[in-house]
């Protein structure tokens, strides 16, 4: 006989409870759990994702922690406050499923600090975790690492469950998208969950592409500084179109060929 904890997730849906706005804001967080597991971003059921609810002023979503990125979907998310008391959470039955403290506080920081944040990705991928570990940091060896020219870095202070570590969390990034966890992995964010996820996989795709090239090992190509500042200029919001807006239709459009059980 299978076990009720081995036995597929049902999970009553959340749509009558919430409004449009957040019911929207739901699907595109399922969506992006999806999208991180599908690019070998997940770490099982560790990190988070977290998107603000719109119209309620500190409110945000969360995943349930026991869950697998694959299995996330938009009714099985909470909604917590930035005290971290839970507003609302679906029926898991005798699963019960809570939120997972360090990502509370990663992410209760965030949304309170930058309330131009909509949402806060944190990942522990082989990469990321990799490039964290190195005292060199990401160097600006491509074009697609150029744009983090002046990415941020946090340095490790243990797990992260003290509540007295969101100062520091909140100073290192500053007024940036993205963060490098010093010996411990990535954040990002950004004013949509689309845009959030455009950082992350393009930092990302920086990280795995830097440790490609140090195990060459032979020497790097050099850019000049003029131009590093430059390229990274170019990706600054006030000189183009913000991220995620061409991106992610088409992302969703790809998710829905794959499996649209993200949207329940």
């Amino acid at each position: 006989m299978t076990s009720p904890e081995a036995s597929p997730l049902h999970i009553p849906s959340m749509r009558d409870q919430c409004s449009a706005a957040e019911w929207q804001a739901r699907v595109d967080l399922a969506a992006c759990y999806r999208l991180i597991e599908h690019y070998g971003m997940a770490d099982m059921m560790a990190n988070h994702i977290s998107a603000r609810v719109p119209g309620e002023d500190g409110a945000f979503l969360i995943n349930a922690y026991g869950m697998m990125y694959e299995e996330i979907t938009a009714s099985s998310l909470i909604k917590v406050d930035h005290d971290g008391n839970v507003l609302s959470k679906p029926d898991f039955g005798a699963l019960n499923y809570g939120v997972n403290k360090a990502g509370y506080v990663i992410h209760s920081a965030v949304h309170g600090a930058r309330p131009e944040v909509d949402c806060v990705i944190h990942t522990h991928s082989w990469a990321s975790m990799a490039v964290s570990s190195l005292a060199c940091g990401l160097l600006p060896l491509t074009q697609t690492a150029m744009r983090f020219l002046k990415i941020g870095y946090h340095d490790y202070q243990g797990v992260v469950l003290n509540l007295d570590e969101q100062e520091s969390i909140i100073r290192d990034l500053g007024q940036g998208e993205a963060l490098i966890l010093r010996n411990h992995g990535a954040m990002t964010v950004g004013r949509s969950v689309g845009e959030a996820f455009n950082w992350m996989h393009r930092l990302e795709l920086a990280c795995r592409a830097q440790l490609a090239a140090m195990a060459c090992n032979t020497p790097f190509a050099a850019v000049a500084p003029a131009v590093l500042e430059e390229t990274w200029n170019n990706y600054q919001p006030g000189t183009r179109r913000p991220y995620g807006l061409m991106e992610w239709p088409a992302l969703l459009r790809k998710l829905d060929r794959m499996d649209p059980s993200y949207r329940l």
